[in-house]
């Protein structure tokens, strides 16, 4: 007979064996949104790194197949077949780019980027095995919800009280250094920039609505309003865009009439509060003269740039209206001065003939011109990104390009599946996203009201997300793209339960 301290230590490693998944699931959702970007490993040749949450993946996911292999846990087999045949998709895309068309210039970097969509998706399928109840939903949901509040809280507390931020939008800020906004900066909370923060919030604040309308609890709308305060505080322009044409629809909807009018007024109020998400909805299209240079064509836009307002871009619409262009001689005295400035930055000085020559030429070859001009951020995507990945698709258009062949952005999920994976892998992923939405709907078409409150959240919040995909690369971004594929894993176990 074993001693009793022995016996009790068995029934330990019992009792850790049976709830072994579900502790490490908890950690998950409290860990990802809440871990600031710290690096762990740095990888050559570019600025992305490998994370503590990258092993711990690697580890829960040891721990689902070896519980799998024992048969303490059933594989939700449901989209196991097109998630496979994507995954297959995204190496054979990684493989043709490297090994045929010479796009991936450094194999481990090709394989890692590949990778880290299995790594993304991976939770979906522990997630849709884990739950096996409403009550199993509902308890991990409780800890979605906490742990969203306090990313709110504390990316207020950057607005307001100084806390500090780890981001991830520049080579020298991955290196995890903690930065302290400036007053005109846009809040990240524990997310690795801005607009990864507001694409993590839009997603989630139909759902926040959908427990308050299912529970008539006020906590839920106070978690709402601190949500929506901090996605106006992220200036996030396209995220503030999708919360509007999710979430008013998604109250609509729902018949909600007093709730709607208290969100709008809400939402109007924190908007007007806000300077800096105000400034760039104005400048995100702008009426100016600009300056080409007929010989170069060299864009020039009178602008002062400060790091308060949003610059425009040099992508501009020539107006049909071209009258009063005789008054240029300030706008073309301010373009010689600027001139003269970059120069001074690159150390070249100017001897006086060169100087009076500079200004003869500009002042000759300029032709003034109205326009629309769209704002830096949106030039940057039509003039660069954009056109990069549809070259990437066009150059091979069945598999594309492969991963990590367009650089670590493009600024649209879209076009990035297509520039990386072509048409083979773009349509399997968008038949992923698509099952799972249909799926969905199914569930909320044949609920009752009150319990298709959060079939209906889930949808409008995903629309929300899918909204944001087509001006950043929500599902590459690591944190935001966890909380998809583990909440879509968590609806899709539900959608055979009671709620």
């Amino acid at each position: 007979m074993l001693s009793k301290p022995m016996n009790k230590l068995l029934n330990w490693f019992k009792i850790l064996d049976k709830n072994i998944l579900k502790i490490l699931f908890i950690f998950f959702i409290l860990f990802i949104p809440l871990y600031p970007k710290f690096p762990l490993f740095d990888i050559e040749y570019t600025y992305i790194y490998i994370r503590f949450e990258d092993f711990f993946v690697v580890f829960i996911t040891a721990i689902f197949l070896i519980q799998l292999l024992r048969k303490r846990i059933t594989l939700n087999k449901k989209f196991l077949v097109p998630i496979i045949l994507f995954w297959l998709a995204d190496f054979l895309s990684f493989l043709c780019g490297y090994y045929y068309l010479k796009t991936i210039p450094v194999d481990y970097i090709g394989f890692l980027h590949a990778a880290r969509r299995i790594e993304y998706m991976i939770i979906f399928l522990i997630v849709s095995s884990l739950i096996k109840s409403k009550k199993d939903f509902f308890f991990y949901f409780k800890f979605i919800l906490s742990t969203l509040f306090i990313v709110a809280f504390y990316g207020l507390g950057q607005k307001f009280f100084g806390w500090p931020a780890v981001q991830t939008m520049n080579p020298e800020y991955a290196k995890g250094y903690l930065l302290f906004l400036t007053p005109e900066a846009r809040i990240s909370s524990t997310f690795a920039g801005h607009y990864d923060l507001a694409s993590y919030i839009v997603f989630f604040i139909p759902l926040v609505l959908s427990f308050y309308f299912l529970k008539k609890q006020f906590r839920y709308f106070l978690l709402f309003i601190f949500c929506l305060t901090t996605l106006v505080f992220t200036a996030s322009r396209v995220s503030y865009i999708a919360y509007i044409v999710s979430t008013l629809p998604f109250l609509i909807f729902l018949k909600k009439p007093k709730v709607l009018v208290t969100v709008i007024i809400l939402t109007i109020g924190l908007t007007l509060l806000s300077n800096n998400l105000t400034s760039r909805l104005k400048r995100t299209f702008q009426v100016k003269r600009i300056f080409v240079n007929q010989k170069t064509d060299e864009v020039f836009i009178p602008q002062t740039i400060t790091s308060k307002e949003l610059p425009a871009g040099s992508f501009y619409v020539r107006l049909n209206n071209q009258r009063d262009l005789n008054d240029n001689d300030a706008y073309k005295q301010s373009i010689i001065e600027e001139k003269e400035k970059q120069l001074k930055k690159q150390g070249i000085i100017l001897s006086d003939k060169e100087r009076v020559d500079m200004i003869a030429s500009l002042s000759a070859n300029l032709k003034p011109m109205n326009t629309i001009l769209s704002d830096i951020s949106f030039a940057t995507r039509l003039q660069l990104e954009w056109p990069r990945a549809i070259k990437a698709f066009l150059k091979n258009p069945l598999l594309g390009t492969g991963p990590s062949s367009i650089t670590e952005a493009t600024d649209n999920d879209y076009l990035r599946w297509l520039g990386e994976f072509g048409f083979v892998g773009t349509a399997l992923f968008l038949t992923i996203l698509f099952l799972i939405a249909k799926t969905i709907f199914q569930s909320a078409k044949i609920s009752h009201q009150k319990q298709g409150y959060l079939w209906w959240g889930f949808l409008f919040g995903y629309f929300a997300l899918l909204i944001n995909a087509s001006y950043i690369d929500v599902f590459e971004a690591s944190k935001v793209a966890y909380n998809f594929w583990l909440v879509s894993g968590m609806f899709i176990a539900l959608t055979k339960k009671s709620i």
